[in-house]
């Protein structure tokens, strides 16, 4: 396939109408929206005419290619830049070394040629009425009566993107938050929907046991529980009061992927501080901050606010991630995530 027709195989229009619905996703820049859906066609019609499949042109939805696809560097610089002066074989390498970090592609050398596959699927179309201004976004406290099963429906959602094992359920979940709330419910708290009231965006700070504490110091596979089939949650919550209680487990944090911008992320941690703030006088000893970030989009935020990296895993890539209770108290939050929302 000669790489300088990539626009009459796809045409930009219909370039656009992905771009437009990946755009905002956390690290996920215009320019790298733009290269990775060429390459996402690529990829997609270059493996169609490997196979001798008839291939419907020009192509207007994409589906996402089976398994690994040879695709140079040089390639990705032919489909990245064309006939632009700027733009290297190495520039175009360090672009799918982004888009991987990301998790939109997998990238795995044969030997002789790098191989990619797509990782990203858009889990549903971005309806009108996300990108409306017709509704506001507003923190608010958990009800588990009425935002138990919404904020169900799209972890399992997230989960089950990550893992592509679809083997979360949303009914277990639903237990678990209902559960957590009883306990502690100061720490779990939404973004609302102003017109709707339905939450779009969850997260579960949870104070923990100081008997629990061995678990941030291993392998983090181990503790994985919202996530998991696990029947015994590894975590024990502190009593309120509890002056040894020293470390708060971010244990949930998402916002559903139509609302999933910068600018809502902004106001989900700003919410979160005020949270951390409001725990203390629950438990005035609390000095620690952990989190166990399931995917690469999450890790880079969490290390754009401030986490460095810990216990690490041996069988799957994840780290647990610390940062003082301290530091995020005191923490500029919008200089934090400038790169984010700045472009």
């Amino acid at each position: 396939m000669n790489l300088t027709n990539i626009d009459e195989w796809f045409p930009l229009e219909q370039q656009r109408k992905y771009v437009s619905q990946m755009q905002g996703q956390v690290g996920l820049t215009r320019r790298r929206a733009e290269y990775f859906v060429k390459l996402w066609g690529y990829l997609l019609i270059k493996q169609q005419q490997e196979l001798g499949k008839p291939l419907k042109t020009p192509l207007t939805q994409l589906e996402i290619p089976e398994g690994f696809i040879s695709c140079t560097h040089r390639e990705a610089q032919e489909l990245f830049y064309g006939a632009q002066d700027r733009g290297s074989d190495r520039a175009a390498g360090m672009m799918l070394d982004k888009l991987s970090a990301l998790g939109l592609i997998e990238k795995n050398f044969d030997g002789n040629t790098t191989c990619i596959r797509i990782r990203f699927t858009l889990p549903h179309p971005i309806n009108s009425a996300a990108n409306t201004e017709s509704f506001q976004l507003i923190p608010d406290a958990f009800n588990p009566r009425t935002d138990t099963i919404p904020v169900a429906t799209f972890l399992v959602r997230y989960y089950n993107w990550i893992n592509k094992k679809n083997t979360v359920v949303p009914h277990r979940i639903a237990k678990i938050l209902r559960a957590w709330s009883n306990e502690y419910p100061t720490g779990m708290r939404v973004l609302r929907r102003s017109d709707t009231q339905n939450p779009v965006g969850f997260y579960a700070l949870y104070p923990v046991a100081s008997e629990s504490e061995e678990n941030f110091f291993l392998p983090p596979r181990k503790s994985l529980f919202l996530n998991s089939d696990m029947e015994i949650d590894p975590m024990q919550m502190a009593k309120l009061g509890d002056i040894n209680c020293n470390a708060v487990h971010l244990r949930a944090w998402q916002i559903d992927f139509p609302y999933k911008q910068p600018i809502n992320l902004l106001q989900m941690l700003k919410d979160a501080k005020n949270t951390l703030v409001m725990m203390q006088s629950d438990f005035p000893n609390l000095c620690d901050i952990y989190t166990l970030p399931l995917h690469p989009i999450d890790q880079q935020l969490a290390s754009l606010v401030g986490f460095q990296k810990t216990a690490s895993d041996p069988q799957m890539q994840l780290y647990w991630m610390y940062m003082p209770f301290d530091k995020y108290i005191s923490l500029d939050i919008e200089q934090s995530l400038s790169y984010l929302i700045n472009g």
